[in-house]
């Protein structure tokens, strides 16, 4: 058995657009049913969503038996240790919030990378687990570095000032803008689409593209989804599992409960 080729770091690299989806129920079961959709990007969230390493490892298994769409997974945060576990069972891409400078950018690929011979390489411990399928992949230890994709966030008028450094990082795969967070750094909370931080998001998406580097966005907004795309965005989510689950159920509610209420006889009517 090789190790499997990430076909997503090659999209990411071959600027071809990836549609993707975030994933918040921190469940398995809706996770195939989301791989079953279509979509060719699916973020195990663990910074926002009700994970643990148990919950992560289950979505991983999941998913893996449907490659066209691939594990995005986010760790809360960019610690070493935690990205050695997430990447140990079995996660070849890798989602980092809250990067405001190249020098944390540059921990975070030693951080993703094992020791090589040319000395080269990072600081991942070394260990037979999941990703390796416990030596089955004989080649592993040497081809992970290859194989593993770091996407970095940016989030912060910090991480936009340092954001061409940021960007130019050996090993970093993909910058994500987070629009949310942005918002609130620029004194926009909950607004996303001020016209400022519009610009900020436009001009972040170019300068990512000019260190030649794949930007990623999140917005369940179709017309900005397409026109993050339109720009050069690479990877882009458009919706949420949570968000669809609560407007789509809320809408039911209310259209059923709003005909009961229209045909209810009238009270004191007699039949």
């Amino acid at each position: 058995m090789q190790t499997p080729v990430n076909t997503f770091k090659q999209a990411l690299r071959e600027r071809r657009p990836q549609i993707g989806l975030w994933m918040g129920l921190a469940s398995d079961y809706t996770a195939e049913i989301c791989a079953l959709a279509g979509f060719d990007w699916l973020v195990v969230d663990g910074e926002h969503a009700p994970n643990d390493l148990g919950t992560i490892l289950a979505q991983l298994k999941t998913l893996a038996a449907y490659p066209a769409s691939h594990a995005v997974a986010r760790v809360p945060f960019g610690d070493t240790a935690l990205i050695k576990q997430y990447l140990d069972l079995g996660a070849q891409n890798i989602l980092v919030p809250m990067v405001d400078t190249a020098e944390q950018a540059a921990q975070l690929v030693r951080a993703m990378r094992y020791p090589q011979d040319d000395g080269q390489g990072g600081v991942r411990g070394m260990a037979g687990a999941r990703a390796s399928r416990w030596g089955h992949y004989a080649d592993y230890f040497k081809r992970a570095n290859e194989e593993v994709c770091l996407i970095v966030q940016v989030e912060s008028l910090e991480a936009l000032k340092n954001l061409d450094a940021i960007a130019a990082t050996p090993g970093v795969d993909g910058v994500f803008i987070g629009p949310a967070d942005l918002s609130a750094s620029m004194g926009h909370v909950g607004n996303a689409a001020h016209p400022d931080v519009q610009a900020a998001i436009e001009n972040g998406i170019a300068r990512i593209l000019k260190a030649g580097k794949a930007p990623g966005i999140l917005t369940p907004d179709e017309t900005l989804a397409k026109h993050y795309l339109s720009l050069g965005a690479v990877f882009v989510a458009v919706g949420l599992d949570t968000q669809i689950l609560m407007r789509q159920t809320t809408a039911l509610a209310a259209r059923f409960k709003a005909e009961v209420s229209a045909i209810a006889p009238t009270k004191g009517a007699t039949y």
